[in-house]
């Protein structure tokens, strides 16, 4: 995509890691991002708005949207399919917003194929321990279920290395500094930054 067009960022991120306080904390103080809204088949729960946490539609409906091509990526989870909007996500590049895609290694993984110049980003925490008590703190599942997640956070951090940027979530405020650095460094990368300012380099060369 020419310059200035806006980035697209993947953030995955093992369940307990704090990927969407992160999110939702650096949304707050840089306008210039947005998040993409996934469609899912599944069924709208307590406290979420269609539009903001999801786009809730039928599996009719979604198979519709992928015949017609409408996902950058999509998968199936535990029943349910979930996608991407193509045309939303680059709309909303041309408008010269960054994007970030909240999705897991293997849609990482797609959406590099297809996007030239996708930045990921991983987030671990920082030890297994802190991980396990995330989990537990939330009252929301038993130990059995505690112990699947925790399997299955040690299988999905064994791809942080196909990331371009790691970042550590041990103290909030300082993982959110990180994060947010990735996003001002990248913004001044001299190809975007000659194409923003073209008119002042041009009058400062004249």
């Amino acid at each position: 995509m020419p310059e200035p067009y806006g980035t697209l960022y993947t953030l995955s991120a093992p369940s307990g890691a704090g990927k969407t306080s992160l999110v939702a904390a650096l949304l707050q103080r840089d306008p210039a991002i947005r998040v993409s809204v996934s469609h899912t088949t599944r069924e709208i729960r307590k406290g979420e708005r269609e539009g903001v946490n999801y786009h809730f539609v039928d599996h009719q409906q979604f198979r519709q949207l992928l015949e017609q091509s409408g996902f950058l990526e999509h998968a199936e989870v535990f029943g349910n399919w979930y996608g991407t909007s193509q045309q939303w996500v680059e709309q909303t590049l041309a408008g010269g917003s960054d994007v970030i895609l909240e999705i897991d290694w293997q849609g990482a993984q797609q959406v590099r194929r297809l996007v030239e110049n996708t930045v990921a980003i991983f987030i671990l925490p920082p030890s297994p321990h802190t991980l396990e008590s995330r989990l537990t703190s939330r009252g929301q599942d038993d130990d059995s279920i505690i112990a699947a997640r925790m399997a299955q956070a040690q299988s999905e951090m064994s791809h942080y290395a196909e990331a371009d940027y790691l970042v550590i979530n041990d103290d909030f405020d300082t993982a959110l500094e990180d994060l947010a650095a990735i996003f001002r460094a990248r913004r001044h990368r001299l190809q975007h930054q000659a194409a923003l300012n073209r008119e002042l380099i041009s009058d400062l060369l004249a």
